[in-house]
């Protein structure tokens, strides 16, 4: 009986000291998995950072090898006396820039990657006078290209509006998201957008055509909050008229 007794007693100790140590051995590996997390969250941002970093880098590069291929042409193709590259005498081969042509696109023969690359990151920097243009002669030079979805239409329509000198450009744009794309999650930002530019060229008649059509079937969207907001301050200043 009283070896009986010891054992149990030595079972217990046993066990509370298996226990201990297993408790033990569970917070040191929680612990470590906690700095692993931390270090993955880390090294997780870093690498977001850098993929920022290389696509600047990459737009700086291909946007320079366009100039240098310019530069090496304009080296190459001298006049009979050697003193002038061509695109100082102004011949057909370098069309002279007409108005603020910033694409210039017959001068740097760019490729589709590149003309997008830009115009995305002109919106992003909010030059939407330069965004909407490279926008433009993307769709221009490139119309079969399948990037030119619903995504491609709105920015570029936003695009366009923002800049504030091509809004037959934004209509054109966000009419073909409405005809084209009657399912796409931008549907309704077109039909919004339509009307401030609408209302930015003074026809207002269409505006209150869009307003009401949203009045009666989207009364409970973000579109129609800022459509009735400007509705309001029309007729507001109806009325100090």
């Amino acid at each position: 009986m009283k070896k009986m007794f010891e054992w149990t007693a030595l079972l217990i100790a046993s066990s509370s000291l298996l226990s201990c140590d297993m408790m033990s051995k569970f917070e040191e590996k929680a612990a470590r998995i906690n700095r692993y997390e931390q270090v993955s969250l880390a090294l997780a941002k870093e690498n977001r950072n850098l993929k920022v970093e290389v696509s600047d880098l990459k737009y700086e590069i291909e946007t320079l090898k366009s100039k240098n291929n310019f530069l090496t042409l304009q080296l190459e193709q001298k006049d009979e006396k050697g003193d002038k590259p061509v695109s100082e005498r102004k011949i057909a081969s370098v069309p002279v820039v007409k108005g603020n042509d910033l694409v210039q696109f017959d001068t740097y023969k760019w490729t589709p990657s590149q003309i997008l690359a830009i115009a995305e990151k002109e919106f992003q920097n909010k030059n939407y006078d330069k965004s909407s243009q490279f926008f433009k002669a993307f769709e221009t030079q490139y119309s079969k290209d399948n990037r030119i979805d619903d995504q491609f239409l709105f920015r570029a329509g936003l695009s366009a509006f923002e800049s504030k000198k091509h809004y037959d450009w934004s209509l054109a744009y966000f009419d073909r998201v409405v005809k084209e794309h009657p399912n796409s999650q931008f549907y309704r930002g077109a039909k919004l957008w339509s009307a401030m530019t609408y209302l930015e060229m003074g026809d207002q008649d269409r505006f209150f055509a869009t307003v009401e059509e949203f009045r009666k079937k989207y009364r409970n969207t973000e579109e129609w909050k800022i459509l009735s907001h400007h509705y309001e301050k029309i007729m507001q200043k109806y009325k100090r008229n």
